[in-house]
């Protein structure tokens, strides 16, 4: 298992609200739609709201989260600075993005 899977399930462990899924592609879900996800580039993305993309984007630079060659709509990429210095930050965007997925009509 390579480290952005270790560091994205010890992401996913510390919120009780939620569990990983997936046997090849790690992600989180609820309420139908995916939160947050490992791409084939060992990338974390996560899926957030506008006002929510724009706190994380006074902290990192927004840059789009591609998988399968395609911009996923309402993620951001997640720096690998940010996992590694800002762990408290990501873990309440994360918490965000449930958040939000719980906040759309069900599928």
């Amino acid at each position: 298992m390579n480290n952005t899977i270790i560091l994205y399930k010890k992401l996913v462990d510390e919120n009780p609200n939620f569990k990983a899924k997936g046997k090849t592609t790690f992600y989180t879900s609820s309420n139908g739609y995916m939160f947050s996800f490992v791409n084939k580039a060992n990338e974390i993305g996560i899926r957030l709201s506008k006002e929510d993309t724009k706190i994380f984007g006074e902290n990192y630079t927004i840059q789009p989260f591609i998988s399968h060659g395609a911009k996923m709509r309402d993620y951001v990429l997640i720096p690998e600075e940010a996992l590694n210095y800002n762990w408290n930050f990501i873990t309440n965007m994360l918490q965000k993005s449930f958040e939000y997925v719980n906040s759309l009509p069900e599928k």
